[in-house]
């Protein structure tokens, strides 16, 4: 969601999606509803939220550093959010990132009124249309890249304002969920190829929209579809609702990293269970990777269901040999190597009276760094493991996301830099097996990747991006004129 480059956890070691969106119109309670739905997708950013309500005459907004329940802490809070309609937003932090100007959903007031914008995303070429922005005189009050399409919209020569919403985003490239609002109505929105998700519901007469069911779920709204690709969904204050596909039809390449790690495992995604599919993959895995093992061992949270799954396929015991606590909040400030180092140990602790003496398989989501995955190897032979084998439930990440996912630059990812057998002697396991391309692809209910054609964006797997990177081009053109390795600043 912003411009400047994303880190991750403590250690850079977790895939992080950089935020959630929500939004309902038709409610005198929006605003409180809106709060409840943020709560049910803190997962996709805990670091800061936002909302802006709409009263019939004027916006009012609130967004803070922190989660939901700290930010609207009590109804005194939302009650100075009034209105029928509202709108929210939940990020992570990325660096020059921090601070409430960069917290969404963005308000402006424009020459047809005001318009607030709540971005799940990333415009790959945000850069490149700022600094056209720029030299015709715009200021930016934030560095987020969704600020760039409030000022495409303010620029834009169209006489409606949906026009001018349309001719904006015919001028981004990259991956973007959106709920906005203007005086008259709330619109939602996804790019043309589906690549981030968003769901709409009915609570009563009142639409509602979010990144994921189970916000739906959590507020008690029947599920009515997904937004499709390329859509964008019109709701007037009446409820009369219009859809609109002003991009064309094109083969729609959904993130496949949502049913992997990013949404709940309580929500549906593509029509799916995302539990269901992650515990097929655990079954691809023990199908694609055997192992002769007395227990299999989840790396929690992120790795249960593709553990069960591994352990009904193979026959292997399923055991919690690993505890988490779940009072462990994000550590911001370490001041040494052996704090960062006991970061992991304050998550996770081994389950001695288990592991003690067997051999174990090791089921997490991904690996990124491979620096926690290492630790936890270390964690199961210290607490008395007989062998560690590491399977992973998605297939070796080795290039960087720039579709609104958090990731490292490509030369700090671990399977970019090694190959497997570097990579298990790297995080000192007797073994290591990562699911194929093709086994993700089964579980998420294709008989195989179409190369030619790709079901999902697996960039991240494969580095086959669907769209234009412009700003990355531009900076590496760049360094290349300063003779300058990529990814080093002059």
């Amino acid at each position: 969601m912003n411009i400047t480059h994303p880190f991750l956890d403590s250690d850079g070691d977790k895939l992080r999606e950089e935020c959630g969106i929500f939004g309902v119109i038709g409610s005198p309670e929006a605003a409180a509803i809106t709060a409840l739905g943020l709560h049910a997708l803190q997962h996709r950013g805990q670091e800061a939220c936002g909302i802006v309500s709409w009263d019939g005459h004027e916006f009012f907004a609130r967004r803070g550093l922190g989660h939901v329940a700290q930010v609207f802490a009590d109804q005194t809070i939302l009650n100075e959010l009034p209105g029928h309609m509202a709108s929210g937003h939940v990020r992570y932090s990325t660096t020059g990132g921090q601070g409430l100007r960069n917290v969404q959903p963005l308000h402006a007031d424009l020459a047809r009124g005001g318009f607030s914008i709540a971005h799940n995303g990333n415009i790959s070429n945000a850069m490149h249309l700022k600094q056209e922005l720029v030299d015709k005189g715009a200021i930016f009050q934030s560095s987020s890249d969704t600020e760039v399409i409030i000022h495409l919209i303010a620029t834009s020569r169209y006489p409606t304002l949906l026009d001018r919403f349309v001719d904006a985003l015919r001028m981004v490239e990259g991956a973007y969920s959106l709920i906005c609002q203007t005086p008259k109505r709330m619109i939602a929105c996804r790019d043309p190829l589906g690549i981030r998700p968003l769901v709409m519901g009915k609570i009563g007469d009142a639409t509602v929209f979010a990144s994921e069911t189970v916000a739906l779920d959590v507020v008690g709204a029947q599920f009515v579809r997904e937004i499709e690709p390329g859509e964008i969904v019109e709701v007037r204050q009446d409820g009369r609702l219009t859809s609109h596909r002003p991009f064309g039809k094109h083969p729609p390449r959904p993130c496949i990293f949502e049913h992997v790690y990013f949404s709940r495992p309580d929500s549906v995604s593509g029509g799916q269970s995302v539990y269901e599919v992650r515990r097929k993959i655990g079954i691809e895995l023990a199908r694609e990777a055997p192992v002769e093992a007395d227990l299999v061992v989840p790396v929690p949270d992120s790795g249960v269901p593709a553990a069960i799954g591994y352990a009904q396929e193979s026959g292997i015991p399923f055991g919690l040999g690993i505890i988490r606590s779940h009072y462990v909040g994000r550590t911001f400030i370490q001041p040494s190597d052996g704090a960062r180092h006991a970061d992991v140990k304050r998550k996770h602790n081994a389950n001695r009276a288990l592991v003690e003496g067997k051999r174990i398989v090791l089921i997490d989501d991904s690996i990124v760094r491979g620096t926690t995955s290492m630790k936890i190897v270390q964690m199961m032979r210290d607490a008395g493991a007989a062998e560690v084998h590491f399977r992973v439930a998605s297939p070796p990440t080795n290039n960087s996301c720039f579709y609104g996912v958090d990731t490292p630059e490509r030369n700090k990812l671990l399977a970019a830099r090694m190959d497997l057998a570097e990579m298990t002697k790297f995080i000192v396991a007797d073994s290591l097996s990562f699911v194929s391309i093709d086994g993700l692809y089964r579980a998420v209910g294709e008989k195989s990747r179409n190369a030619a054609c790709p079901q999902h964006c697996d960039a991240c797997f494969t580095g086959d991006y669907p769209t234009k990177l412009t700003d990355l081009a531009d900076r590496a053109a760049e360094t290349d004129q300063l003779n300058l390795p990529v990814g080093k600043v002059a």
